[in-house]
């Protein structure tokens, strides 16, 4: 039987209903068909790529090229679930260069929504964007593209004035058109209070159980990525460790004679 296509609509209906909404990112085909496959809702082609993928130590070099490309790759494996392009550094500093950008995500790369991470001005991007018939989610909390303002990958929200200037812009997000909210690195209060104030529904990273949803990066999640894990992570597989046993025991046997054997040859 087929599966229902998942739409922002189906979001909303999840959070009305008190279903919990599932979303892990992607950056090719093959992870992406295994998501899609795995019955997740929504999958995200995060600028996060320019460090599980790339090796960079930030995202931040990530272009809109690149993210065009990606999506695409992504777009062509998933069936069922939401495709959400993720709009990388500058690519969104005005609403004329936003409703440009993110039409491409639509038109070139086939994503059904958008992610900016917002920044208490971005309501009027928020709001052309929407205008323009594009989905739009937002990004607030621990916002990986503002790294270098924000002196480092840190919680954000602990003091009262900030964790209330954080529910301000969640609810202006809304205000604006936004379908969704994406709240990373905030504490689990804070992002409780979020969800209850809110609408739409929010999407965790870092900001407890209390969310309508929650995401990881697939490269974390999988195993795939130690360079450094956060607190937020939880590992559902070694696949990295795996991979490396696997590549060894190739070597091994290319070195000692033992592949390619019988079963591996043509006659």
């Amino acid at each position: 039987m087929k599966r229902e296509q998942v739409t922002v609509l189906t979001l909303q209906e999840k959070k009305q209903e008190g279903q919990k909404i599932s979303m892990v990112t992607a950056y090719d085909y093959p992870f992406a068909d295994l998501v899609d496959r795995a019955g997740i809702d929504c999958v995200l082609v995060g600028d996060s790529l320019g460090i599980v993928v790339q090796g960079h130590e930030t995202t931040i070099p990530v272009t809109m090229d690149q993210m065009i490309y990606h999506t695409a790759i992504v777009r062509r494996a998933v069936r069922r679930a939401l495709v959400i392009g993720d709009m990388p550094f500058l690519s969104y500093r005005t609403p004329e260069i936003a409703v440009a950008n993110a039409g491409r995500f639509l038109q070139e790369g086939g994503a059904a929504a958008v992610k900016i991470e917002a920044l208490g001005d971005q309501a009027a991007v928020v709001e052309a964007l929407v205008r323009a018939g594009i989905p739009v989610m937002a990004h607030l909390g621990l916002t990986p593209q503002a790294v270098h303002r924000m002196g480092g990958y840190k919680v954000q929200g602990r003091e009262e004035q900030a964790a209330q200037r954080l529910l301000e812009e969640a609810q202006t997000a809304e205000q604006a058109g936004a379908f969704a909210v994406l709240l990373e690195g905030i504490p689990a209060k804070l992002a409780k209070a979020v969800t209850e104030r809110i609408g739409v529904p929010t999407i965790g990273i870092g900001a407890g159980p209390h969310c309508d949803g929650q995401v990881l990066v697939l490269h974390d999640l999988l195993g795939l990525f130690d360079r450094f894990t956060p607190k937020f992570v939880k590992r559902y597989a070694h696949l990295g460790a795996e991979a490396l046993d696997a590549l060894r025991r190739f070597k091994e046997e290319v070195e000692s004679g033992v592949f390619p054997g019988e079963e591996q040859s043509f006659h």
